[in-house]
């Protein structure tokens, strides 16, 4: 169970790195206030009223409309600051660390030796239960 906690969060912990370092653009196509098309790889599709328009206005130049078509862009960009200069540090910041690593590394050394110092010792002897005998249960 813990290793597969540790590898869904390792799963985890590298989409938000990536969804937060991905940049995209969406691409929307209105007509009106109604969406027509979007796209994210690609430019929108139009929905043809702009070349009907384009056309009334050469005949004609007089009666010429304003577009009731309109494009937007979505840009979202993503971070560059990822990379950490570790040439920067004070020498605080790097006392910091090499402690902070030496006493985290020896925290989880093991005992060589497996004997058990007070196996050689008897347990010693219960005349009474002393819980039974004040009456005070844990509940």
């Amino acid at each position: 169970m813990k290793l597969f906690l540790h590898k869904s969060m390792a799963i985890f912990m590298a989409c938000v790195v990536l969804v937060t370092t991905m940049s995209f653009t969406v691409d929307m196509h209105y007509c009106g206030d109604s969406l027509v098309d979007f796209s994210l790889f690609q430019s929108a599709e139009t929905c043809g009223m702009e070349k009907a328009q384009s056309r009334i206005g050469c005949e004609n130049p007089m009666l010429t409309k304003n577009s009731c078509c309109s494009d937007e862009q979505l840009i979202i960009e993503g971070q560059d600051n990822l990379k950490q200069d570790f040439t920067k540090l004070t020498f605080e910041q790097q006392t910091f660390i090499a402690a902070f690593t030496y006493s985290y590394r020896n925290l989880f050394e093991g005992t060589e030796s497996e004997e058990v110092p007070f196996e050689d010792y008897p347990r010693p002897f219960v005349k009474r239960d002393v819980q039974v005998l004040h009456q005070t249960f844990l509940i």
